[in-house]
């Protein structure tokens, strides 16, 4: 895949990129090698001031970054926007808190025979991220600002279709004053990939993309022995029981399904309904979706833009025709507008059943299935039946349902009358094939550091 800006929305390359040289890599190495054999030496407050700092350039950068990332993958603007000020409040929480979430842990020294004990967490040195274009700023901030507060350096190899994001990315620490080096922006192809992560001076890596991704990641570190975190991808169930408030439920519905285009690894996927609420619930559902106004991303009152990739817009139709063709009912989408562009519309199918491609692949963009079921027995049965593990949701007022599905639903979350979403208060992650690890909170920071015990004696 070419290094490019190619703009979703008119289908026009605007910037193209010359993928960097060995020697060019070979510097970006050693710079991070320093910069991490530096950061170690650092405080905590002082890398709380430059991650401050770096929270402050994204603010006051918001609208221009934003309308780069509008035109590189075709979010909405406003959306756009909002992730960089998101990825700013995740600056700021770790610039608050790693200092305590890495605090040393006193042990019993006397149970150990030692005048004292305790473990400390300690940074790994150079983490390389390779990340996804679909939420380009924060899925890089959510890894980087924890990592460089423990003090760790990065090296993003982000998207190639979102060069310019990942540029501005690259050179906001250095400009929020983290020394020279400590993170950097790659810009090389797939198949440089390998060497970087198999290089000594880098410790471990992150990725968060698609199930071969990982798989190809997990492979080279594992011969290399070196961690990973990987986030791959969903294909979330959103249960809708007798007791939910309906109105509520399927309005929220149109936004799981939707938010970012439909390209989100959390977005609701599956929408698996009680047969008591079932026809309220998808009449609701499918005349909320087909309400949503597709058009340019950069215009005001846009509810969903673009397909990021050509390639992706064409999956999408692939999985829509072979279910359709397998029996499918399509309520409302279905097809692609006219016109320029990789637009394709909020879709609603039902009557989905284990033959079609659709019920056991991801849909990465706004394409819902409905499923009625008899009780939470199949509800459940129907939610675990799938090779993913990321997200799931569920709507019910009754605390023995709650219970059961907090207990039962197997993924990294659940959430209760809502919908997914990150935040930097709780730890993000999946099973499965959805990965393994945990980004955010105090254990995405500790991740990347060695938990190194220490026994002093008398």
């Amino acid at each position: 895949m070419a290094i490019a800006t190619l703009n979703p929305a008119t289908g026009v390359v605007e910037r193209t990129y010359p993928p960097m040289s060995d020697a060019e890599v070979e510097r970006a190495l050693a710079d991070a090698r320093r910069a991490a054999t530096a950061l170690r030496r650092t405080t905590f407050a002082e890398r709380a001031g430059w991650m401050r700092a770096a929270a402050d350039l994204l603010e006051a950068d918001a609208p221009a970054l934003a309308a780069t990332m509008t035109r590189e993958m075709g979010k909405t603007l406003a959306s756009a926007e909002a992730e960089v000020r998101k990825a700013a409040y995740g600056c700021r929480f770790y610039a608050a808190h790693a200092e305590a979430m890495l605090a040393p842990e006193p042990a019993d020294a006397a149970a150990v025979g030692a005048a004292t004990a305790y473990s400390v967490y300690q940074p790994l040195g150079v983490v390389l991220a390779v990340m996804p274009w679909n939420f380009p700023v924060w899925q890089v901030l959510r890894f980087a600002a924890p990592a460089l507060m423990a003090g760790n350096a990065g090296l993003l190899k982000h998207a190639s279709n979102v060069p310019q994001t990942a540029l501005y990315l690259g050179e906001l620490f250095t400009r929020a004053g983290f020394p020279r080096g400590a993170f950097a922006t790659l810009l090389i192809g797939a198949a440089q990939v390998e060497g970087v992560l198999r290089d000594d001076r880098v410790a471990a890596a992150t990725l968060t993309g698609s199930e071969a991704a990982g798989r190809s990641v997990a492979r080279i570190a594992g011969d290399a022995l070196k961690k990973t975190v990987l986030e791959l991808g969903g294909s979330d169930p959103f249960l809708v029981l007798p007791s939910a408030d309906v109105a509520r439920a399927a309005a929220t519905a149109v936004r799981a399904r939707c938010q970012n285009n439909g390209q989100s690894c959390i977005a609701a996927k599956r929408f698996i309904v009680h047969t008591d609420v079932y026809d309220e619930f998808v009449a609701a559902f499918a005349e909320g979706m087909a309400a949503l106004r597709v058009g340019d991303p950069a215009e005001p009152g846009t509810d969903v833009g673009p397909i990021a990739t050509e390639s992706g817009r064409a999956e999408l139709e692939e999985l829509v025709a072979d279910a359709v063709a397998r029996g499918a009912t399509v309520l409302t989408g279905g097809a692609r507008p006219d016109g320029p562009g990789w637009f394709y519309p909020p879709t609603v199918l039902a009557d989905v059943d284990p033959s079609m491609r659709l019920h056991l692949e991801e849909t990465f963009g706004p394409v819902a299935t409905v499923y009625r079921v008899p009780d939470l027995d199949a509800a459940l049965d129907l939610a675990n039946a799938t090779a993913f593990g990321l997200g799931a949701v569920v709507w019910t007022t009754d605390e023995a349902e709650r219970a059961r599905c907090v207990a039962e639903l197997e993924s990294g979350a659940v959430t209760v009358n809502g919908m997914t979403t990150s935040y930097p208060e709780l730890p993000f992650g999946g099973v499965k094939t959805s990965g393994y690890g945990r980004e955010l909170a105090a254990a995405g920071i500790r991740e990347f550091c060695n938990l190194k015990a220490v026994w002093i004696g008398r």
